[in-house]
């Protein structure tokens, strides 16, 4: 995985290539069920609220720490293509809120290149969530995905 932030001062990305194919790695962001498996960081479980994947359609995801304390993600899909970007507004509370996020994915071969970007409303936002620990914390997630894929493969 390379971690770094794209020449866009509100932006930061994580792109990683993933054992698995693009079927496989689409049905892991799309499809609910898969989703609760692998979604939020390392030792969080997660609860699927809501889940209308489609244009316009929501989602809120409840993540709860091995503390017991637990917050709410959620946002709305404004953009799906079909086996290549999945772009949805997206909330983190109470860290992270008003970003866009943008899943990308390419075929290659039986492996996927996937890249994930974070478009944060400012410049300072950005910098801010970047020290607060994006890309450990991200990294994480994408860990799990990976372990997960690794499981049902």
């Amino acid at each position: 995985m390379s971690n770094s932030s794209t020449t866009d001062d509100k932006t930061l990305t994580l792109s990683r290539t993933f054992d698995a194919p693009i079927s496989l790695v689409w049905e892991a962001w799309t499809n609910a069920k898969h989703i609760a498996q692998w979604w939020g960081p390392k030792g969080m479980e997660t609860k699927i609220i809501r889940h209308e994947f489609k244009m316009g359609g929501s989602w809120e995801y409840a993540m709860t720490m091995p503390d017991g304390n637990a917050f709410i993600a959620d946002g709305v899909y404004t953009l799906i293509v079909e086996m290549e970007k999945i772009f949805s507004s997206a909330n983190f509370k109470p860290m992270t809120e008003g970003v866009e996020i943008q899943a990308l994915f390419e075929a290659n071969g039986e492996k996927t290149n996937f890249i994930f970007n974070v478009v944060h409303p400012s410049a300072a936002y950005c910098q801010a969530q970047e020290k607060m620990g994006f890309m450990s914390g991200w990294g994480s997630v994408f860990d799990r995905l990976e372990a997960y894929f690794d499981g049902i493969k």
